[in-house]
């Protein structure tokens, strides 16, 4: 499993994608429901050094920060990731790039590629595993219209321990 540094979402966001994942698992999608927390993930590696957190905590004084999701994406082939774009915004970017460079001295054996400023693509995961069968109805459940929303605070996601630690 990895480890990552995320953004979480207000009260009235996340239940708006719990909404969405909730509506997936009705229809028969592999939704996150209910073992996740909406979330999108700024750094990822295999282990992250927990002393992390006090140098990440220097960034917290960004947010709240608003963000609108957006656009539904497939990650993947055959069996994709579904997910809504979070639009970039500059303060959004700006607090990844921050992120990004305090983590990355604690991200072991280093971060993977897709998460580096420039590579990074914002997204809130909606369903693992998608087929080809799925995947019609799938969008049409999750992507309707825009969902305005707020980032409000950091986490710190143990994948192995499946332990997050709010910073």
């Amino acid at each position: 499993m990895v480890h990552s540094i995320e953004l979480v979402f207000d009260a009235e966001t996340e239940t708006a994608i719990r909404g969405i994942w909730a509506q997936l698992a009705a229809a028969g999608v592999p939704s996150q429901a209910p073992a996740a927390r909406p979330h999108v993930t700024l750094a990822v590696a295999q282990r992250i050094d927990p002393r992390v957190d006090a140098e990440l905590a220097t960034v917290l004084d960004r947010l709240p920060i608003d963000c609108t999701l957006g656009a539904t994406l497939i990650f993947g082939r055959s069996h994709g990731v579904l997910a809504r774009l979070v639009v970039p915004t500059s303060a959004l970017l700006e607090l990844h790039e921050q992120v990004y460079r305090l983590a990355e001295p604690h991200l072991v054996p280093g971060p993977l590629p897709n998460v580096a400023p420039g590579q990074w693509t914002a997204h809130t995961t909606l369903a693992r595993r998608v087929g080809p069968a799925q995947l019609g109805r799938a969008q049409r459940i999750a992507g309707r219209a825009d969902i305005p929303g707020r980032f409000v605070g950091l986490r710190r996601w143990d994948g192995n321990a499946r332990t997050e630690y709010p910073i």
